[in-house]
């Protein structure tokens, strides 16, 4: 299983995604699911990936041999950031085809991506990558995109982001929505991958990777547990609003 959260805010992107990967629990293994782009001057663009691994492997290795051999449709050919998520969804739908026609029983080969990163003149954006090509993007409402084992990480993304959360803010509340899908589901571990890119900077300076014992991550997990035990204690009791038997 898989967790990756694309935060799209009015200064920039807070990208973090887990490296395990589980065929069992005899068969975990450790794969980076963050695969980042440099290639041009104007453009700086990350995809991250959950699903079958072979599937986002060939996808990924689509994406590199396009750039490499300079292939009328890459990730460097395009203006507009939709369009790359359009070329995306089109490699991925490509081979997922492929993969199916196969009809290998019992085969799976299923895969969404998370798209983000920003092109001069345009301002910086996520998407997410359907399987079967299509996308959509970020709103105001909900500036953020997950893919993978979702469902543990997202109240505190609800809670706590907006547009207007900051850079650093985004960071630690993403931390905390991967602790928290961590904690409910061993098949998401660590090291945890995570890049700040602020608008315009078109760097990947600030990308991190943090193992299982990281002081920080350790830290967090503490605090937010104790933070939320603190909270519970101090909660009103409902025998004290409506009569109970106890």
């Amino acid at each position: 299983m898989t967790y990756c959260v694309a935060i799209s805010l009015d200064k920039g992107l807070v990208l973090t995604s887990d490296s395990r990967t589980n065929a069992g629990i005899d068969n975990v293994s450790t794969y980076s699911k963050m695969f980042r782009y440099e290639t041009m001057p104007d453009r700086s663009i990350v995809i991250m990936s959950a699903g079958n691994l072979a599937t986002t492997q060939c996808v990924i290795e689509q994406v590199r041999r396009d750039i490499r051999e300079g292939n009328e449709h890459n990730i460097n050919s395009f203006k507009y950031l939709s369009d790359i998520a359009d070329y995306l969804g089109d490699v991925l739908s490509s081979r997922i085809r492929r993969y199916s026609e196969k009809e290998q029983s019992g085969f799976a080969p299923e895969a969404t991506l998370l798209f983000a990163g920003q092109i001069q003149g345009e301002r910086s954006q996520a998407f997410l990558i359907y399987p079967q090509g299509n996308h959509i993007t970020t709103s105001a409402e909900t500036p953020y995109l997950q893919i993978g084992e979702s469902k543990y990480g997202k109240p505190v993304l609800d809670r706590f982001l907006t547009r207007q959360t900051s850079l650093i803010d985004a960071a630690t509340c993403s931390l905390i929505s991967m602790d928290s899908t961590m904690k409910s589901n061993a098949s998401v571990g660590p090291p945890i991958e995570m890049l700040i890119y602020e608008n315009d900077s078109y760097s990947f300076a600030n990308h991190h990777v943090l193992e299982a014992d990281d002081t920080y991550l350790t830290l967090i997990r503490r605090e937010w547990d104790q933070k939320l035990n603190e909270a519970f204690s101090a909660m009103p009791r409902i025998s004290d609003f409506i009569k109970t038997t106890e």
